[in-house]
């Protein structure tokens, strides 16, 4: 069952203004990824749903963290149908991240009164998301539609809070564009957790990098 209810989290989203995304099949590599976030100042992160037996990878790491990281908010992403949705919540997953607008996950999370972000590309999608209960919309692939996209939605809806994904860099330049076009949070996978990181196994490395982000962050809002 989730630890933390759905304005909690929502609350944590937009106070850090950043969720780190990352899926590994090695539980103690993503221990050690979960560890450097947590130390450069993440209390968020969303672990990605992409690979077999991943929801048996995301239950030990939410034990670590529970025990070992006192205020990290784990979430699962990639999530495309209810009994996926139920079975991460069953694990203890604090929100439900999905690449897609459906309605039975919206059912099954409000229902447990956990946080779930769908991914929506029009104006119609984010209103029916909202009539739905969701507090924070995924913008996604957030490259294709960029921070322009963002500022046309506030204007007639200044009440929606957003979160791009994909396209979403560390770099000044890229996080200016999202944050001065009114995002709530930003979600980073890749371009903060990258390959080489994961390669060279530089955690120390990870966790500077995020300090930095959200360093920038709280100075661009």
């Amino acid at each position: 069952m989730a630890k933390y209810t759905r304005l909690e989290v929502a609350a944590v989203m937009k106070d850090n203004g950043m969720v780190p995304l990352f899926f590994h099949s090695d539980i103690e590599l993503c221990k050690d990824v979960l560890k450097a976030c947590y130390d450069g100042g993440s209390r968020l992160m969303e672990f990605t749903s992409r690979g077999d037996f991943a929801h048996e990878v995301f239950g030990e790491l939410n034990k670590y963290a529970l025990a070992e990281l006192p205020g990290m908010i784990l979430g699962v992403g990639s999530v495309t149908d209810a009994a996926s949705a139920s079975l991460y919540m069953a694990l203890g997953a604090n929100f439900i991240v999905t690449p897609v607008l459906r309605e039975d996950i919206a059912i099954v999370c409000n229902r447990r009164k956990v946080l779930w972000s769908p991914g929506c590309g029009s104006l119609t999608e984010i209103c029916k998301a909202e009539e739905m209960g969701c507090e924070i919309v995924k913008l996604f692939p957030g490259d294709l539609y960029g921070p322009k996209f963002v500022k046309g939605i506030k204007g007639p809806q200044p009440w929606t809070s957003i979160m791009p994904t994909g396209g979403v860099s560390p770099d000044e330049a890229n996080l200016k564009g999202w944050f001065d076009a009114g995002v709530t949070c930003v979600g980073m996978g890749s371009q903060l957790i990258s390959k080489e990181i994961l390669k060279n196994k530089d955690f120390e490395g990870l966790k500077n990098k995020v300090k930095d982000a959200l360093a920038l962050i709280k100075t661009l809002r």
